[in-house]
C-alpha cells in the first residue's frame, strides 16, 4: 500500500478541522497546471512564492505612512504586511478558515504599492493613462511581472483576494472592485484596515503628531484606548460577530464577513479621524507635493527615454502588446522610496567636482 504524501495528509486533515465555509486546498485552481508538491498544499506553495519574490523584499523600503522615516521603529510597507497577516491568521484560526490561503493573500496584498505610500499612488494615478491602483498592480505583479514576465502562477483564490482587498473610502467594509468569493479573501480586506488603524495611531504618537488622549472619546469609549484594547476589541468583534463562519449557526445570504454595527461605526469614525489628523495634516500635504513632483518628473523622463527602463520590463510590455507607458508605470511603481530618490538625484541633481575634503 502506497503511503500518502504529506500534502495529501494535510488536505485530508482540512476536511476534519476546517469550517464547511472555508476554502479547501484540494479545490485550488491555477491557470497553468503543474505537478503538485509532495509536501506543501497549493496555498502553502503560493505563500512561499510570494515570500521569496523580489517584490516582497522591496516592501521593507516602501513607505507605510511616514515617508522615508529615519527612526527604526516606524512601520514600513513590509511590517504592515506582516501585521495584517498575523491579525488575519488569528481570526482565520478562530473561525476555522484556511490559514494558508489567508496567509498567502495577506503577504501578497500590497506588493503593488508605489514608493512613498498613498502619496505615490495618487501621483501615479494622476499622471498615467487610465488610472493606477495598488491592488490592481499587486495582481499584475504576481500574474505578469515576477519571474521576468512569467508570473508566479498563483491560484485563483489568492489572486482574487489580492485584487479585492482594497475598499472604498467611505467604509472599511465597502467595496469598489467586488467581494472575494472566499471568506479568507474577505478577511484580509477587513484585517488590512484593523491593522493600519491601530499601527498608524501608534506611529503618529511616536512621531509626536498625536497624543493618546486626542483620540475621539466616542471611539475610545466603544473600542478602548490603548493599542492592546483597540486591537483586541476589533479582532474579538470580527470573530464573534461572524461565528456562523465556523459552521455553527445560520450564515447571512450571501455569506459575507463584517463587524457588528457599533464596532464598525466606531472603527470607521476612528479611521476618519486619522485621515483628518494624520494622513491629511498640513505637514503631510507639503510632503505629498514633493512626492508628486519626483514621481511625475521621473514619469516624463522615462517616457522620453524608454531606453533607460530595464530591458526586462520593456520586453514584457512589447510581448504583451502594451504601450511603453505601462513599462514606465511598472518601473516606477516597483521602486522603493530610497531608490526613487537615488534615481531622481542621479538624473536631475548636478554632481559636484573637485577634491574630496
Amino acid at each position: 500500500m502506497t503511503r500518502p504524501s504529506v500534502r495529501e495528509m494535510r488536505e485530508a486533515l482540512e476536511d476534519q478541522i476546517l469550517s464547511p465555509y472555508a476554502a479547501r486546498s484540494v479545490d485550488a485552481v491555477r491557470d497553468t497546471l503543474e505537478p503538485p508538491c509532495p509536501i506543501r498544499t497549493a496555498y502553502q506553495r503560493d505563500r512561499d512564492r510570494i515570500l521569496h519574490s523580489k517584490s516582497f523584499r522591496r516592501l521593507k523600503h516602501k513607505t507605510q505612512v511616514f515617508i522615508a522615516p529615519l527612526g527604526d521603529h516606524y512601520r514600513t510597507r513590509l511590517t504592515h504586511t506582516l501585521e495584517v497577516t498575523q491579525v488575519a491568521r488569528t481570526v482565520a484560526r478562530a473561525l476555522r478558515l484556511n490559514e494558508d490561503l489567508t496567509e498567502a493573500i495577506g503577504l501578497g496584498h500590497d506588493l503593488g504599492h508605489a514608493p512613498f505610500g498613498h502619496a505615490g499612488e495618487v501621483a501615479l494615478s494622476r499622471i498615467c493613462p487610465g488610472h493606477f491602483r495598488h491592488n490592481e498592480q499587486s495582481r499584475r505583479i504576481v500574474e505578469v511581472l515576477e519571474r521576468d514576465g512569467a508570473g508566479l502562477n498563483l491560484t485563483y483564490a489568492v489572486r482574487e483576494g489580492i485584487h479585492l482587498h482594497s475598499k472604498a473610502r467611505r467604509d472599511i467594509t465597502a467595496t469598489a472592485w467586488g467581494t472575494a468569493k472566499t471568506l479568507e479573501g474577505q478577511l484580509i480586506k477587513l484585517c488590512d484596515s484593523i491593522a493600519y488603524i491601530n499601527h498608524d495611531i501608534d506611529d503618529a504618537i511616536r512621531a509626536g503628531i498625536l497624543r493618546r488622549e486626542d483620540l475621539p472619546p466616542e471611539c475610545t469609549d466603544v473600542l478602548g484606548n490603548s493599542s492592546s484594547e483597540l486591537l483586541t476589541t476589533m479582532v474579538s468583534d470580527l470573530i464573534y460577530h461572524n461565528w456562523w463562519a465556523t459552521g455553527e449557526g445560520t450564515p447571512p445570504d450571501p455569506p459575507v464577513l463584517t463587524m457588528s454595527p457599533p464596532i464598525l461605526a466606531a472603527t470607521n469614525k476612528l479611521r476618519d479621524f486619522l485621515y483628518q489628523h494624520v494622513y491629511w495634516r498640513p505637514e503631510a500635504t507639503e510632503e505629498n507635493e514633493k512626492v508628486a513632483f519626483v514621481i511625475e518628473t521621473l514619469y516624463r523622463y522615462f517616457l522620453s527615454h524608454p531606453e533607460a527602463i530595464p530591458i526586462e520590463l520593456r520586453t514584457i510590455v512589447e510581448r504583451r502588446g502594451e504601450p511603453i507607458e505601462q513599462a514606465v508605470v511598472d518601473y516606477i511603481a516597483g521602486m522603493t522610496d530610497r531608490y526613487a530618490l537615488a534615481v531622481f538625484k542621479q538624473i536631475f541633481v548636478p554632481r559636484t567636482w573637485g577634491a574630496t575634503p
